[in-house]
């Protein structure tokens, strides 16, 4: 049917309709040149650093897509706009054209593993932003932030929210250097079945690293992924440094992770008698990106290790 809808011009007229009024701006995305209207009135995201991006610099969406683990987008979005107006148009392996389509977007912006499948679906009813995918890096999140903002015709906005964040790290960095804090790090993802060790090249793991703390994977985790294979509780000394950060995504995490609290394995790591195991939102921790989540992960870095 949406094929149908689309190939009938249905929204070929509403697209071109918004972009004869409303002078258009080019940007280079993944999939070439694409021109975005100058003041975007519905905007849809398919990522959640888009949605944090957007967010940031004044932009509240008309639809969304619900964090991992969740129904609804990550909980610290309500601290900055009422999520009850974002219409969920799916979660993050599985977008609903559908939904997208009766929003009546102007502007759509998507995560960098866009299958091209589902661009071509996306661009013919709105333009569609995607970034290029680089791989996991650190610092990927910055260059994302950035295009969305340009997209949003608020770059100034984009730049401003980045540069609070960097200043706020490196004040951070400063601040546990003169307190003697430092020393390895690690972030685990706690799963119903168990722990998983995320990557030291991901946005939480880099913003992390950012305030000074050497964040390890211990090498659990393949070259290109996101996190390691399961790991049995007797494994967890692998990963006994100076602070272990442990994330859940929902109940059903959190009702595993209370449960190997209780166990001979986890209470003898040296992290746990010394105290310094930091719970934290999973949803912000190992799933969403951008200047509004750097800002809550600083915060929970901060209230762990500078109480």
């Amino acid at each position: 049917m949406l094929r149908s809808v689309l190939r009938h011009g249905l929204t070929g007229v509403l697209f071109t309709s918004l972009i004869a009024n409303a002078q258009a701006r080019e940007l280079d995305t993944a999939f070439g040149k694409v021109e975005v209207p100058d003041s975007p009135a519905r905007v849809v995201t398919l990522y959640e650093g888009a949605l944090d991006a957007s967010v940031a610099v004044g932009v509240t969406p008309v639809g969304a897509i619900a964090t991992r683990g969740g129904n609804e987008v990550a909980t610290y979005m309500s601290e900055h706009i009422d999520t009850r107006q974002l219409e969920m148009v799916g979660v993050a392996r599985e977008t609903n054209i559908e939904a997208v389509l009766r929003l009546q977007p102007d502007l759509i912006l998507a995560t960098p593993q866009l299958p091209e499948e589902q661009y071509r679906l996306l661009s013919r009813i709105a333009p569609t932003v995607v970034p290029e995918s680089n791989g996991l890096s650190r610092e990927n999140w910055k260059a994302e932030s950035r295009l969305y903002g340009q997209a949003l015709g608020k770059e100034a906005e984009v730049d401003e929210a980045l540069e609070s964040v960097e200043q706020r790290a490196a004040s951070l960095n400063q601040r546990l250097s003169e307190a003697q804090v430092s020393g390895t790090a690690y972030l685990a993802r706690w799963m119903p079945a168990g722990p998983m060790v995320m990557s030291s090249e991901l946005f939480a793991t880099g913003v992390l690293a950012s305030t000074g703390i050497s964040v390890e994977d211990e090498g659990l985790v393949k070259e290109g992924s996101a996190h390691s294979d399961i790991l049995s509780l007797e494994n967890l000394s692998m990963i006994d440094g100076d602070w272990l950060f442990l994330a859940t995504l929902n109940d059903e995490g959190q009702q595993a992770l209370d449960a190997a609290e209780q166990s001979s394995a986890f209470t003898r790591l040296n992290v746990v008698q010394q105290g310094h195991v930091v719970p934290v939102n999973g949803q912000v921790w190992s799933s969403a990106s951008g200047p509004l989540a750097a800002q809550a992960i600083l915060d929970d870095i901060e209230e762990a290790l500078l109480p």
